[in-house]
């Protein structure tokens, strides 16, 4: 009896720290009612009736130890049986209690990302100032990647460019017939057909001209007050831009005439009954530089063909002033050069 006693101790102090071993939660509270209320049947618990010698028969000494140990152990193997349970039992809830501990963990570091996440935006509105400026042209739309990432981008300080000997650009330029838009950004001029430019073997037709002010380009440092970009195309779509720079001096007749037809509100179109002749805007000299960039503007293409004139235009101070009126500052800051090959005629 003493060892049946000493078994229940054991098994009550076994059961009482399993139970206290879990975290401080329901499940461990529930883990040690159920450990006491183990203990509590194993106190209780009376051996079988066959346990008590039946009267007028008494057992001997031997037959009575015989009998206190099958009830050992019983009570011994209903208690293992019943620890197997609780351990069981309890292994089962801590394992839950990771899982939810790691999900939980997954949530917080999910929202943290995506709080820690750059928006993504989606506008079409941009500016050459402040938060819609250039600096930030690539955060603004996914499809304007290139503005922030591109390494042709244009426009650049053209340095250092190889002198050699550079086809010239053969000029088919005639009296067109022409629209006005001010698009919001600059004061743009559509030409209709017909006008075109042959270089390196493949021949680009004028789309558009438009005016930034200062120069986007400058040369060996050097900015100008205001740059023409004649923007051709190409019948597999690829870009040959052509940019004058201008500087002070005598009125510009090609100018005097896109001013003369301005739109009131912006985004209108205005179509003169007037023609314009873009050999107007170009120098009489025509040697130029040459290298592959971008367009200046969203979505800031690369792949673009850049002819720029050595040679400037002018332009008088009165039409510099109208335009400076209607955008003193519509100039993309000049780009990472990243050594590209730049050419210039002889």
């Amino acid at each position: 009896m003493r060892n049946l006693i000493a078994l229940f101790a054991c098994c009550f102090v076994m059961l009482t720290a399993s139970a206290n071993d879990l975290p401080a939660n329901p499940s461990a509270a529930a883990s040690k009612a159920a450990a006491e209320e183990v203990a509590k049947s194993a106190a209780s618990f009376k051996p079988a009736a066959s346990f008590k010698p039946a009267i007028g028969a008494p057992l001997s000494a031997a037959a009575q130890r015989a009998k206190e140990d099958e009830a050992e152990a019983e009570l011994s193997a209903k208690i293992a049986t019943r620890l197997a349970q609780m351990r069981a039992n309890q292994a089962a809830r801590a394992a839950a209690a990771a899982k939810a501990r790691k999900v939980a963990d997954a949530k917080q570091k999910e929202a943290a990302a995506i709080a820690a996440a750059p928006v993504v935006r989606h506008s079409e509105h941009w500016s050459y100032e402040g938060e819609n400026g250039p600096a930030n042209w690539g955060k603004i739309n996914t499809d304007w990647a290139k503005c922030g990432s591109g390494n042709r981008q244009s426009p650049i300080d053209i340095r250092d460019g190889m002198k050699v000997d550079l086809e010239p650009i053969a000029f088919d330029y005639k009296p067109s017939s022409f629209n006005v838009v001010d698009n919001g950004h600059t004061i743009e001029v559509s030409l209709s057909g017909g006008n075109y430019i042959t270089v390196q073997n493949r021949s680009y037709e004028l789309i558009q001209f438009h005016f930034h002010r200062p120069s986007e380009e400058r040369i060996n440092g050097r900015g100008f007050e205001m740059v023409v970009h004649l923007v051709h195309k190409d019948a597999e779509g690829k870009l040959a831009v052509v940019a004058v720079m201008l500087e002070r001096g005598k009125a510009q007749n090609v100018i005097q005439t896109v001013w003369n037809n301005l739109p009131l509100e912006k985004l209108d179109v205005v179509a003169p009954s007037v023609v314009l002749d873009p050999n107007d805007i170009l120098p009489a000299h025509r040697e130029y530089f040459t290298y592959m960039g971008s367009l200046t503007t969203p979505p800031c293409s690369e792949g673009v063909l850049w002819l720029v004139m050595k040679e400037p235009m002018q332009a008088s101070p009165a039409q510099m002033a109208l335009f400076s009126r209607l955008y003193p500052l519509n100039a993309r800051p000049v780009q990472a050069s990243s050594g590209r090959v730049i050419k210039e005629s002889n």
